[in-house]
């Protein structure tokens, strides 16, 4: 696959659509390394703006919409690849996300990816470790967000275990701290939540275990610059510094009154639920001392994007490994993708398939096309999609996933029209990459390496046209069967095929 380097791009940029905060930064790519000129941020709270039936207020939206107003400045000349906007944890629960994802990308003009928690941990870390000595022994990291928690166990740049917990401080503050009160026993529950939380994940950290604990989010910050104002340490956060700090905030006892150095005026809200969430993961991993990061999500998308310019792309290694675990037949996989590949660059330009994006779906599928083959071969094509979908592939989005779901869902048989067509103006650009996928696995249907005919593609609207060499088709009864096959199941999504 070809990129632009990314040496070549003036500017790259990412942008973190939290559940508490949005925020970009600007950088320049410099010899492998990041350099910082601009970040911006803006308490949004997203995830506050959720109700029960788990959908986003339109005063929510209209916050976030706002606030990438003024980010939309500073990227309007960004060119695709160079800019990556991601969405975590309110956007993940939210029902009409996808309401929110099409008003937010036509501001922004790139596009919106929501990660699932596992790959949002893999980004923290990627960020963490970019920006903290490089040390050798096993690291923890933890990030406390606005509606989920962030846990890490790496080493050097990789990480060796990734978790995600339901909890976070605008979460919990609506649920424990709403009217502002601070009470003892509110905090107690708060705390109680989050060691439940934690019971799921405690005995995997504690089996790798850590050398050294890393926090890297906001609640972790300003509760270290708050103990480091009253005398405790010198902004690390210790079992003492929060002790002490919980017997100051029940004095206080009201998220009003909380004027304490370290603690922004619009953190106050949150920062009980935040102080609950710390103490319950000191105590549950027994940490005497945790270090804070300046980096973490927003710097890993960048060194991630900075990784697919410098073809280090992780979704590359994710991919092999699943190849692995499935026992794939990689010499067909590599045969369906030259072809597959072919026949795109014949209709790119016809069918509008000429992005980056189409290209590397349809590499992807066709690598992993016959995962579903490992579970059983009646209905593989289900079962590989199954997988694709489910799984946590590190690098790749919800949508990345999706996408590539049905793509393998639709390499044989029914190609899910009604599914494809939710990506709204993408949906018929997945049926023709669908149909091109499907092209190259019928034309490789009798496996191994028997000497291939020159096929020409021709598309144009609803129809493709295929043209084999004068009298191939007669001698090779079985592609003529299936081509004849085909043409019947490409009806049902109105797509006329015809063979010559």
């Amino acid at each position: 696959m070809t990129h632009t380097p990314a040496e070549s791009l003036p500017l790259i940029a990412a942008i973190d659509l939290g559940s508490n905060s949005f925020h970009m930064v600007l950088a320049k790519a410099d010899h492998g390394e990041i350099r910082i000129l601009e970040r911006l941020g803006d308490k949004v709270q997203l995830a506050a703006g959720i109700d029960e039936q788990r959908l986003l207020s339109e005063e929510a939206m209209q916050r976030g919409l706002d606030c990438l107003r003024r980010f939309a400045q500073l990227t309007a000349r960004l060119p695709e690849g160079a800019l990556r906007i991601v969405g975590t944890n309110a956007l993940r629960e939210a029902r009409n996300r996808g309401e929110f994802i099409r008003r937010a990308e036509e501001l922004l003009g790139h596009q919106v990816e929501v990660i699932s928690g596992r790959e949002e941990a893999r980004l923290i870390y990627l960020g963490v470790s970019h920006s903290i000595a490089d040390t050798p022994g096993k690291r923890l990291v933890a990030d406390i967000g606005g509606g989920s928690t962030e846990f890490i166990i790496g080493q050097r740049f990789e990480p060796l275990l990734r978790e995600s917990l339901q909890m976070g401080c605008v979460g919990y503050t609506q649920r424990f701290f709403k009217d502002g009160k601070i009470t003892p026993a509110r905090y107690a529950q708060a705390y109680t939540a989050a060691r439940l939380e934690l019971m799921g994940i405690e005995h995997a950290l504690r089996r790798i275990g850590w050398q050294d604990a890393v926090g890297a989010s906001g609640t972790i910050k300003a509760i270290g610059l708050a103990t480091k104002a009253a005398g405790h340490g010198n902004g690390e956060v210790t079992p003492q510094g929060l002790a002490w700090l919980k017997r100051k905030i029940f004095k206080l006892g009201e998220t009003d009154k909380l004027d304490l150095e370290g603690i922004k005026p619009d953190r106050r809200a949150i920062f009980p639920a935040g102080l609950a969430i710390l103490e319950a993961i000191f105590d549950a991993c027994e940490i005497s001392r945790m270090s804070h990061s300046e980096g973490a999500l927003r710097e890993g998308v960048l060194y991630d994007l900075l990784g697919r310019h410098h073809h280090e792309d992780v979704r590359e290694r994710t991919l092999s490994a699943l190849l692995e675990r499935y026992h794939v037949d990689l010499e067909q996989a590599a045969r369906v993708e030259a072809k597959a590949l072919e026949a795109l660059e014949q209709v790119a330009d016809s069918w509008q398939l000429d992005d980056e994006w189409h290209r590397e779906l349809l590499v992807w599928a066709a690598r992993v096309h016959e995962i579903g083959l490992d579970i059983a071969h009646y209905q593989y094509h289900k079962h590989g999609a199954y997988l694709i979908e489910h799984s946590d592939l590190a690098g790749f989005s919800r949508q990345d996933q999706q996408m590539l779901a049905l793509l393998v869902r639709g390499h044989r048989r029914n190609i899910p029209k009604d599914k494809l067509g939710e990506f709204g103006k993408d949906g018929l650009k997945l049926i023709r990459l669908c149909v091109l996928l499907r092209f190259a696995i019928l034309f490789h249907h009798i496996r191994g390496s028997q000497e291939s005919p020159m096929v020409r593609l021709q598309a144009s609207g609803q129809h493709l046209e295929i043209r084999f060499p004068e009298g191939w088709l007669e001698t090779n009864p079985l592609t003529q069967a299936d081509f004849t096959q085909e043409a019947e199941w490409l009806k049902r999504v109105g797509i006329v095929l015809s063979v010559r």
